[in-house]
């Protein structure tokens, strides 16, 4: 059996902890989602008048999770809310800042009455600040980092990361808080409040651009498909494609792949300030000598020399790749209306407690009898509760 194949979510690394998802739209929904393929028994509490995500993205993001309704705004059901709270290790919010306060499910409510709760949250711009109570998605959070500032060609103005990046990135950094958290618990027996937001998320996956101009006082520009400081790194044009090519410290490697020895005594091209410095020259070589070959002969040829190339492929050509075939990228899971989706997995492998996708998405009212019986509620209760949000 290969170490990729599809694993029993009961005995993943999270195994026995319960989770209390009130997120919605993307960033939230990724953290408990992480939790939940980590084994974790993540319960999506849903507001009876909330709009979620269909289709696809819908499936991706809420599968392994179980779920109820409770309309927080009813007293009974916030009582609900307390006692599964009360019960619960983790509550993860992406409410505005003051909207958590108003519903009275904020962190010094659910703390002091269950002093081991890990409190989580994510917000657009932070907890507190003059933008706190902004709505915020991942775009604004885009062009704020400044990531924008440096994506796509020379001179042609901002252009957004073709992925719901600072999302991402927030539901990745949170669910690394909620873990630190869980483990600084084990230590002072208390939980605490850990939060982020998509602006401290997106900034801090700029790394070592923001940091050109927190140590040296550049601000990066654009540089397209380039690598703002090394070179030659980049992507070229071959025969009948495009490869991606980093020779990195390999210079006089590359050169003699590239069937061209001579550019390693060229001064232009002697180091790598020079390099820097002829970039347009050196590039214009490179092309030259990559369209003499197809894609996959470049592929094959510089990463034998040891320098690493790859083809730039389409998404449906991506899970055609013999790699990613190997490693099982997603999980076919039941598909609530019948038949089957795919869905990607967590891309980490556990030796001993393997993460895994076990169920597909559910309705937000699927589990809501069952949970309410696991906190003592008998039928009546039930019955009056589900009369309330209705």
């Amino acid at each position: 059996m290969s170490m990729y194949d599809r694993a029993d979510p009961g005995n993943g690394p999270l195994a026995g902890l319960r989770v209390i998802d009130l997120t919605r739209a993307r960033a939230g929904p990724t953290c408990t989602r992480q939790l939940a393929d980590m084994g974790a028994d993540v319960i999506c509490v849903v507001d009876p008048q909330r709009q979620l995500l269909t289709g696809s993205d819908y499936h991706n993001l809420q599968r392994n999770k179980r779920s109820m309704q409770l309309d927080l705004t009813d007293d009974r059901a916030r009582e609900a809310f307390y006692r599964l709270a009360d019960r619960s290790d983790v509550v993860v919010e992406n409410y505005r800042p003051a909207v958590k306060d108003r519903l009275g499910i904020g962190y010094d409510v659910l703390c002091a009455r269950n002093p081991r709760l890990v409190y989580a949250s994510i917000s657009g711009f932070g907890q507190e600040g003059p933008y706190a109570n902004r709505p915020g998605v991942d775009q604004i959070a885009q062009g704020l980092s400044g990531l924008m500032s440096v994506t796509g060609p020379p001179g042609s103005g901002p252009w957004r990361v073709g992925i719901a990046v600072s999302d991402t990135a927030a539901g990745t950094f949170l669910t690394q808080g909620v873990l630190a958290a869980l483990v600084a618990r084990e230590r002072t027996g208390r939980g605490q409040w850990v939060h982020t937001s998509l602006l401290e998320a997106a900034i801090n996956f700029m790394d070592f651009q923001a940091v050109r101009w927190l140590t040296d006082g550049d601000v990066p520009p654009q540089e397209g498909n380039n690598h703002p400081t090394v070179v030659p790194m980049g992507l070229f044009a071959t025969a009948d494609g495009h490869v991606n090519v980093a020779p990195m410290a390999r210079w006089e490697t590359f050169a003699e792949a590239l069937g061209a020895p001579e550019l390693a005594n060229d001064p232009r091209f002697a180091d790598r300030d020079t390099r820097t410095a002829h970039r347009r020259e050196l590039d214009e070589v490179i092309e030259q000598r990559m369209a003499t070959a197809t894609t996959a002969e470049w592929v094959e040829r510089l990463n034998a020399a040891g320098c690493p190339c790859g083809p730039v492929l389409a998404v449906d050509e991506t899970f055609a790749d013999p790699q990613v075939e190997h490693l099982n990228i997603y999980s076919t899971v039941p598909d609530p209306d019948g038949g089957e989706i795919a869905v990607l997995r967590l891309p980490l492998t556990f030796s001993e407690t393997p993460a895994a996708v076990g169920t597909g998405p559910v309705r937000p009212n699927h589990h809501t009898r069952e949970i309410l019986t696991e906190l003592g509620y008998d039928d009546a209760e039930i019955e009056a509760l589900a009369a309330s949000a209705d």
